[in-house]
């Protein structure tokens, strides 16, 4: 059975994907231009509550789409693990990175007068 945030998951892939397919040709600078605010919106979104798992998902899938798509403009195979550290993938090619889960404080119930 499908959750409400799995299929929110899935419309977002699905959104990504059609970004990643329609510039192919074009360079990952502007791919990652194009899919940073819809990432960053949608984790905005969904950050207050229990995320992680999915945050993940997402993370790793993005994460694997950019590799390939540095790969193939280099007419190769493979996602190129060993290539690239994941650190250095984030901070040279600016992808977006938040995926934290924010608690915010539950305000305790003022005593009775």
């Amino acid at each position: 059975m499908k959750t409400p945030k799995m299929d929110a998951r899935t419309r977002l892939l699905q959104k990504l994907k059609a970004v990643f397919r329609g510039h192919q040709s074009q360079p990952i600078d502007r791919v990652i231009y194009l899919i940073n605010p819809i990432l960053r919106g949608w984790v905005n979104y969904y950050r207050i509550g229990n995320s992680s798992r999915c945050f993940t998902y997402v993370k790793d899938w993005v994460e694997k789409k950019a590799r390939r798509h540095l790969m193939k403009a280099r007419r190769r195979q493979g996602f190129s693990w060993g290539r690239w550290s994941r650190e250095g993938f984030y901070q040279k090619l600016g992808l977006y990175s938040d995926y934290k889960i924010r608690y915010y404080p539950v305000p305790k119930v003022s005593p009775a007068r």
